[in-house]
């Protein structure tokens, strides 16, 4: 591809500071800007990133049409929300205009198991306009390809275990609250935990009517599946609040969570599959006490076991970082939505980003 690559950002809030700038420091350019929130609305973006203006106004995203029909983008990077009927629309603005679309949106990593019938739709207008949309971030490496790299060197597996953490301070207030953050246990219950306590027949019934609610990993273990070659018999998951026994400040969340209040959670999916192998992961999301940071521990069961444990891993910057690396991929992808096991794994970029477009 002999041009700079060309982006849209679509949500200009605290990951777009990280993205938007990766972009411009990989050799391409932001070509639009979209929000909902009319506070940066008419704001240049150089406003949000921090720096000298880009020329880029941010706008409505009720213009996303117009302007996608105007200044066709080579790609869109979205950074909103978590679930996929939250993201339905802006991924169907980008399939339909023939934008090819790469999300943060943790459901997105892996929605054919937890939301198949939005999925299809977009996949279906994705092809019938020959763009290709998916989601990716931290954990299309950290709980993707990092465990099935490790995997290649392993005799036998029993059982994949991985726990990972994570301060929803550094991701906006959407992810905060899916996290139950700041809620009592009580309402914690009512609210988050109690979606789970169905049976799988019940669950199903949810999936098919898109009002599944799915944990950040339910993406994860069918990604991992999906790229081990493993076939789901059965998944579970459960939420567990957090809480601490103090008071804890939220700038996130502008209150102040009370001591014993839920800080956020644990989510353990549960898979087990027709080839005995169990996959068990557990990702916490919550505000930070003083002393906590982030941590990746996954542990491979089999001949031989292996341990890998990455403390203090920069999870904004390395979500952000993975998506504007996987622009190449998404571009010289198969139309569609296409999940990031079946690209090619995600790679340190070196030259500017168009010199990776086929």
């Amino acid at each position: 591809m002999d041009k700079k690559v060309g982006v849209a950002q679509y949500g200009c809030g605290k990951m777009s500071v990280y993205t938007m700038r990766y972009v411009y420091e990989n050799g391409a350019e932001i070509v639009a800007a979209f929000d909902v929130n009319p506070n940066v609305i008419g704001k240049d973006i150089g406003e949000i990133m921090g720096c000298q203006p880009k020329g880029v106004i941010i706008q409505s995203i009720d213009r996303i049409d117009e302007v996608f029909s105007a200044i066709k983008p080579d790609a869109c990077i979205i950074t909103t929300m978590s679930l996929m009927s939250d993201l339905k629309e802006a991924m169907m603005a980008c399939a339909r205009n023939g934008v090819n679309a790469i999300s943060t949106c943790e459901e997105a990593f892996y929605p054919w198991n937890s939301s198949y019938n939005i999925t299809k739709e977009i996949d279906e207008m994705a092809k019938k306009n020959g763009c290709t949309i998916c989601g990716a971030g931290y954990q299309d490496v950290f709980w993707g390809n990092l465990i099935t790299t490790l995997a290649g060197a392993t005799h036998k597996i029993t059982k994949i275990v991985g726990k990972s953490s994570y301060n929803v301070e550094d991701y906006g207030i959407a992810l905060a609250k899916v996290h139950g953050a700041g809620l009592d246990l009580a309402s914690f219950e009512k609210e988050i935990a109690s979606a789970d306590n169905i049976s799988a027949k019940e669950r199903q019934k949810l999936i098919d009517k898109g009002e599944f609610l799915p944990s950040y990993m339910w993406s994860v273990n069918g990604w991992l599946c999906s790229q081990l070659g493993l076939t789901v018999k059965s998944q579970v998951q459960k939420c567990i609040p957090h809480t601490y026994d103090k008071d804890l400040h939220s700038e996130t969340l502008k209150m102040t969570i009370p001591a014993g209040h839920a800080t956020g959670m644990s989510a353990i999916v549960t898979t087990e599959t027709k080839e005995g192998i169990i996959i068990e992961s557990e990702c916490i999301g919550k505000v930070y006490s003083p002393e906590e940071c982030d941590k990746n521990d996954w542990i491979i069961y089999g001949e031989p076991d292996t341990q890998v444990v990455i403390t203090r891993p920069a999870t904004v910057e390395l979500t952000c970082a993975t998506i504007v690396n996987r622009i190449p991929d998404i571009i010289n992808a198969p139309a569609g939505y296409v999940t990031t096991e079946k690209m090619p794994r995600s790679l340190y970029r070196v030259k500017p980003l168009n010199e990776y477009v086929k």
